[in-house]
């Protein structure tokens, strides 16, 4: 992804980011002009979908289980548990 700074026109760098939920970023940004010196912050956000995942529903939900803490996984494996046991 390419960012340019709006007081030089030179081009950026994103020098962190932070991820807020899956479709919304805070991106930390820098101009690499030297002369200028302009920091800022840009939002990246998820707008909609153009085509549809070739990769089936249960790999997807692995797929984010795996990316979570291990806490809020052992959680959710938790309340599963009570609803199947009801």
């Amino acid at each position: 992804m390419r960012v340019t700074c709006k007081i030089c026109g030179e081009k950026g760098r994103i020098a962190s980011r932070d991820e807020l939920s899956l479709e919304f970023a805070r991106l930390y940004c820098q101009c690499s002009s030297p002369h200028c010196g302009h920091t800022w912050v840009a939002n990246l956000t998820f707008s909609h979908t153009l085509s549809p995942s070739a990769q089936t529903a249960d790999r997807l939900l692995f797929d984010r289980l795996r990316s979570l803490p291990k806490r809020q996984q052992r959680e959710l494996f938790d309340r599963l548990g009570m609803v199947y046991s009801e």
